[in-house]
């Protein structure tokens, strides 16, 4: 993958080669997407350039042993950690390398659901957990077998657990020498902030603006009134809407309500820290950040993420929905 073969993102891609031509590569970089906005080509190109042997006008050359490495994703020195369903025996991402491959070359702009699609993981709860953490201590505390970078890229950071981030804090704390982690979210704001302060922020531009997968749902103004009915105090609208949400035509549809939720509570999180230009063109999550507690967005996307897990294992909606409104309208 060339810089030259990714949408748009031509500011970053500039920034990411002159990273390199400087000498000043970070030790971690955080890649923001939205879901299948190119986070992951992003990152393999800048990895491409890193390594190539005969870069060139802002360019990897393409043709050299190094990309070729790159491109098909088997450059040994190159580590991919992503979420998986852990079994009794806590699976590693390495176990799964041949599907990440085969997904990755053919749709290198993929998306969450569509990862989980080529693992076999449909509608099963997924995170990273500490046996990938120790396995990749392991390889870190060896020499890069090809001489020059050591490099992981972890997909989804915000699906570890919370013995893997520390694991990983401590990493970030004391990097190896010449090694680069390159982490791909699609909620910085669900990382460790003790990790994030430790990266250097790239925001990936999806092709079009307000192209978050997210926000395509139509959820005919349910959750608008869920957080009117929030902010009034008034626990009998809230419940009311959720009422509504419990009777949406498929558990897909209510997995697709949590997803547009999450997204909203994001920008709103992100207009609150000052960084509007990141949340886009959304009228609603500048109204609210000025009227909700900066508490509130985080915990109310646990809140969602949990129910969206729960609707995964075939919890009754309107037990689930009716517990959702409770506990959003506690921290409210």
């Amino acid at each position: 993958m060339k810089f030259a073969e990714i949408k748009g993102n031509a500011a970053a891609c500039r920034a990411l080669a002159g990273m390199v031509d400087s000498g000043r590569v970070p030790h971690a970089i955080l890649f923001h997407e939205d879901d299948g906005g190119g986070g992951v080509a992003l990152a393999l190109a800048f990895l491409q350039y890193l390594y190539c042997k005969d870069k060139a006008d802002g360019d990897s050359c393409g043709a050299c042993a190094a990309c070729n490495k790159i491109s098909k994703l088997i450059h040994p020195d190159v580590h991919f950690i992503f979420p998986l369903v852990l079994s009794a025996g806590e699976s590693v991402s390495e176990q799964y390398a041949k599907q990440w491959r085969e997904l990755v070359i053919s749709n290198p702009d993929f998306t969450e659901t569509e990862l989980y699609e080529a693992l076999g993981f449909e509608g099963k709860n997924t995170v990273i957990g500490v046996k990938e953490a120790n396995a990749l201590l392991r390889k870190l505390s060896q020499y890069s077998l090809e001489g020059g970078y050591t490099s992981v890229l972890v997909y989804l950071p915000e699906k570890m657990n919370t013995t893997t981030a520390n694991k990983l804090l401590k990493i970030l704390e004391e990097p190896p020498q010449q090694t680069v982690f390159i982490l791909v979210t699609h909620s910085p704001e669900r990382l460790l902030p003790t990790i994030s302060s430790r990266c250097q922020l790239v925001r990936v531009e999806s092709s079009s603006p307000n192209d978050s997968l997210a926000l395509r749902y139509d959820d005919g103004g349910l959750f608008a009134s869920l957080m009117e009915s929030l902010l009034d105090r008034n626990l009998s609208g809230a419940l009311e809407v959720g009422e509504q949400l419990a009777s949406l035509p498929s558990r897909d549809s209510a997995k697709a309500f949590c997803k547009f939720a999450s997204e909203k509570m994001r920008r709103v999180f992100l207009v609150q820290q000052g960084l509007d230009s990141l949340a886009g063109d959304d009228p609603d999550a500048v109204s609210w950040a000025g009227r909700l507690r900066n508490t509130f967005p985080r915990k109310a996307l646990e809140a969602f993420d949990r129910s969206s897990a729960l609707i995964g294992r075939n919890v009754n909606l309107k037990i689930l929905f009716t517990d959702l409104v409770g506990r959003l309208y506690s921290i409210i």
